[in-house]
C-alpha cells in the first residue's frame, strides 16, 4: 500500500518447488505469527567466554520502545499482542487471516504439494506498516511449509538378531569415545523435535536393557500438542504412520541421551516444522524458563541455501544461535545424511542448516571398518535409497568464522570461503547404535545419532568437572593451539582419514585426510582428553 507500507528486506519466498495454490485461506481463520526485532548487537566474545542471561537481558535485548511501537501499529489492523520476550527480541501476536494480509501486504493461500499435502502458504515479499522500518526484522508463522527434515530408517541389516547384537550400547560408546566417570549428575540436555512423539514405555525397555536409570524426561510444547504413545496409535492411519516415522528417531535421540547421562534432565521440545517453528525453539532455549541445558541435540536440518528458507528467517535463525552460544551452551548440529548433494540433486555440494552455523557445534558421522573408523558411506551416498553418508562441506551462505583458522576448498568453483562442516564426528553408520522402538529392538544411526551423542558428551564433562567451569560453547576452542602448538581438536580427537562423502549429484565429495578435513572434522572425540583440557 503506496506510503502506508515498506518492504521487509530478506522476506521474500518464492512458491514452494513442489506445491501448487489450490485455493485462498479462509479470511477469517486464526493466524499467530512470530515477529522479531531489531537490537544491540551481540559480541564476539573470544573462544571459551561466555556471558550471564542477565547480562543479555539488560544489554542485548529488544527496546520497550520498539516493541511499544510495534503494538501501537498492528493494533492497528486489530492484530492482538500474545506474548512479549525483549530478551529474545520476539512478540507472538495473534490475529485472523485478513488482518494478517493487510498488516503485511501479502496474499495467504491454501498449498498442496505431494510431500506436505495441504498447508497455509505464500509467495513474494512481505511488507511492513511504515513506523516499523527498521524495527521488524522478520515475521515468521504466514508460512506453513516444511523446513526441518531428517531422513528415518536405516539401510537393510539382514538378520534382525544379528543386527541387535552388533550394535553399540551406551558401555561400548562411553569406552570408544573415553567418557569421563560419572552420569551426567546437574546436568541438563535439551533435544530438538520437530514432529513424532516420545515414547515412555519404550525407554523403560531401554533402561531395563542396558542396566541403567530412567532418567527424568520433560516434555515441551511449543505451538504444538505433546502426544503420547496411546495418542500416536489413534490417529488416523496416514497421520499415525508420518508420526511414527518421526517418533522413531525422537525416539532414537532420548535413548541415545538417556544411556550416556542416565542422572541428567532430559528436556524435549516439540516445535513445528516451519520457520517459526526454528525461531520459537531457540527463543525457549535463550530464555531458559523451562530449563537451563548445558547442551542441545538438533538432529533436524535443510539444505542451507534452500529457497524454501528466507533470508531473514536465516538471519533470525543464526542470531538466535549466537545469543545460545555466547549464553555458553553448546547446540550440537547434524551435518546431514546425505553426503555432499544434501538431496539437492543440482550438481553442486551442498551442506545442512543450521549446521553451517558458525554458533553450533556441527557433527559428522563415521561407521566402523573393523574396529577403525572411516567416513560413514554406503551406496549411493544418499538415504532415500537406503544407503546414507555423512553431511559436509563448505557454506555458501556464511563466512567462515574468524575462529575457524583452518583451509578447506570448496567443491563449487567460485564459492566464498564459508563456514567447514563439520568440526567433530561420531558413529553414524555401521554397526549402529542399540534401540528399542515399539517394543523392539531397532538399530538405528545416521549423523541423527551423532548429535545426541556428542550433546551427552558435553553434559558429562560439565558433570566431571573439578573444579566446576562455566559452560563455554566448545566449537571454537576445538581450533586453539594447545599443547605443544597444536590445535586442541589434535589433542583431544581421534583422527579419521579414509572416506569420503561423494554423491550422484554432484558426484564428487569432499575426503578425509591427515588433520582437519570437511568430512570428519577434527575426527571423533576423547571425552577425557576434553575434559583435562579445560
Amino acid at each position: 500500500m503506496a506510503g502506508t507500507h515498506v518492504k521487509l528486506s530478506g522476506s521474500d519466498r518464492a512458491r514452494k518447488s513442489d506445491a501448487v495454490r489450490v485455493r485462498d485461506v479462509d479470511p477469517d481463520s486464526e493466524v499467530e505469527v512470530t515477529v522479531t526485532l531489531r537490537g544491540p548487537q551481540l559480541p564476539e566474545l573470544k573462544p571459551g567466554q561466555s556471558i550471564s542471561r542477565d547480562e543479555l537481558k539488560s544489554s542485548y535485548a529488544a527496546s520497550l520502545e520498539d516493541i511499544e511501537t510495534l503494538r501501537t501499529e498492528l493494533e492497528r489492523y486489530g492484530l492482538k499482542i500474545e506474548d512479549v520476550s525483549p530478551v529474545t527480541r520476539s512478540v507472538h501476536v495473534r490475529g485472523t487471516a485478513k488482518q494478517m494480509d493487510d498488516a503485511f501486504q501479502t496474499q495467504l493461500g491454501i498449498y498442496e504439494s505431494k510431500a506436505q499435502g495441504e498447508f497455509r502458504g505464500r509467495e513474494g515479499a512481505l511488507e511492513i506498516p511504515s513506523p516499523l522500518d527498521g524495527i521488524v526484522t522478520g515475521v515468521f508463522g504466514l508460512d506453513q511449509r516444511r523446513v526441518a527434515h531428517r531422513q528415518p530408517g536405516v539401510p537393510d541389516q539382514g538378520n534382525p538378531a544379528d543386527a541387535a547384537a552388533a550394535a553399540l550400547s551406551p558401555a561400548d560408546l562411553e569406552r570408544r569415545y573415553g567418557f569421563p566417570n560419572g552420569q551426567a549428575a546437574r546436568q541438563t540436555v535439551a533435544i530438538a523435535e520437530f514432529g513424532g512423539a516420545y515414547f515412555e514405555n519404550d525407554l523403560k525397555a531401554f533402561c531395563e536393557q542396558q542396566n541403567c536409570a530412567m532418567p527424568t524426561v520433560k516434555q515441551v510444547g511449543l505451538g504444538v500438542k505433546v502426544l503420547s504413545e496411546e495418542q500416536v496409535m489413534g490417529l488416523p492411519e496416514s497421520r499415525r504412520n508420518e508420526v511414527l516415522d518421526d517418533s522413531g528417531e525422537v525416539n532414537m535421540d532420548v535413548q541415545i541421551v538417556a544411556g550416556l547421562c542416565p542422572e541428567a534432565e532430559i528436556v524435549v521440545y516439540f516445535t513445528q516444522f516451519t520457520q517459526k517453528g526454528w525461531v520459537d525453539l531457540i527463543d525457549e532455549v535463550i530464555k531458559g524458563d523451562s530449563a537451563s541445558p548445558v547442551s542441545v541435540s538438533v538432529s533436524w536440518g535443510l539444505a542451507e541455501d534452500s529457497a524454501d528458507f528466507s533470508d531473514a528467517a536465516r538471519t533470525a535463525i543464526d542470531g538466535r544461535l549466537q545469543a545460545v552460544a555466547a549464553l555458553g551452551v553448546t547446540v550440537c548440529v547434524s551435518a546431514g545424511d546425505d553426503g555432499s548433494g544434501d538431496q539437492v540433486g543440482d550438481g553442486k555440494a551442498h551442506v545442512n542448516f543450521p549446521a553451517s552455523s558458525g554458533h553450533v557445534l556441527a557433527v559428522g558421522g563415521t561407521m566402523l571398518k573393523g574396529q577403525d573408523e572411516v567416513v560413514w558411506w554406503q551406496a549411493p551416498g544418499e538415504r532415500q535409497d537406503g544407503g546414507g553418508s555423512t553431511g559436509g562441506g563448505v557454506s555458501v551462505v556464511f563466512d567462515r568464522p574468524s575462529w575457524q583458522n583452518v583451509k578447506v576448498d570448496s567443491l563449487n568453483p567460485g564459492s566464498i570461503d564459508g563456514r567447514i562442516v563439520p568440526d567433530i564426528s561420531a558413529l553414524a553408520g555401521p554397526p549402529y547404535y542399540q534401540l528399542v522402538f515399539m517394543g523392539k529392538a531397532a538399530p538405528n544411526g545416521g549423523t541423527s545419532a551423532s548429535a545426541p551423542l556428542l550433546a551427552s558428551l558435553i553434559a558429562r564433562i560439565a558433570a566431571a568437572a573439578d573444579p566446576p567451569a562455566t559452560p563455554a560453547f566448545i566449537a571454537p576452542l576445538l581450533y586453539q593451539n594447545g599443547n605443544g602448538g597444536k590445535a586442541l581438536g589434535d589433542s583431544v580427537c581421534v583422527d579419521i582419514t579414509e572416506g569420503d562423502n561423494t554423491t550422484p549429484a554432484p558426484g564428487k565429495g569432499y575426503e578425509a585426510g591427515p588433520g582437519f578435513d570437511a568430512v570428519s572434522g577434527w575426527g571423533v572425540p576423547n571425552g577425557t582428553a576434553l575434559l583435562a583440557s579445560r
